[in-house]
């Protein structure tokens, strides 16, 4: 025959400490629940904030494209009006005598697909130089100008133009490596000097097209 042990019904006092630890826990979840809450709004905020930055970034951001439009297209006004005739009499005292300098050239030929366009053109009989003046000189600027200046030599042959084509880069910045190769291609080179410029030849002889 089982023998069962009688359980003895909860006092009031221990009823009593169970609800209170039940209402400790509920106002633990509370705060808790608080918390959770108050960091959600925190992190809403937080994005409120960081996408209100980055609409301020964009905005900076072209603000200061558009800056540099402006100033790219006022330096190539000050190109035309005061580099240009300049450049005919430094290169004359270099032996090159271009008796024509325009600037703001602009080749299109339809028909055989060629169009480029030419900051400073200098010409005579014989020779003409093609000029590609930048506010800060790259790399790339110069490979671009090769390029255009592979153009002429066609546009050229295909008008029976026999004449020789230099090609120069000119640059307000332009760093020791840019210098450098720009030289290292056969282009001459334009740089400030003062209140002035400088030209510097090519390291070998220079390239013609």
């Amino acid at each position: 025959m089982e023998m069962t042990q009688a359980v003895n019904p909860p006092t009031p006092d221990t009823v009593w400490a169970m609800l209170q630890e039940v209402a400790a826990s509920q106002r633990e979840l509370t705060a808790s629940q608080q918390e959770l809450t108050a960091s959600q709004q925190e992190l809403n905020a937080s994005q409120q904030e960081l996408t209100a930055s980055q609409q301020e970034t964009d905005r900076v951001v072209k603000e200061i494209g558009k800056r540099f439009g402006d100033f790219t297209n006022r330096f190539g006004e000050m190109v035309e009006y005061m580099v240009a005739p300049n450049l005919q009499d430094r290169f004359f005292d270099m032996g090159l005598d271009f008796q024509e300098v325009g600037s703001d050239i602009k080749i299109r030929d339809k028909k055989n697909n060629i169009h480029f366009q030419i900051d400073v053109y200098l010409q005579n009989g014989d020779t003409a130089m093609l000029v590609e003046v930048k506010a800060d000189l790259g790399i790339s600027d110069i490979n671009t100008h090769i390029e255009r200046l592979e153009k002429m030599r066609s546009y050229a042959d295909l008008r029976g133009d026999n004449r020789a084509f230099l090609g120069a880069v000119a640059g307000v910045v332009v760093k020791d490596d840019v210098r450098e190769y720009a030289l290292a291609q056969g282009l001459y080179l334009v740089e400030p000097s003062g209140q002035t410029f400088t030209i510097t030849p090519p390291r070998n002889t220079p390239k013609t097209w």
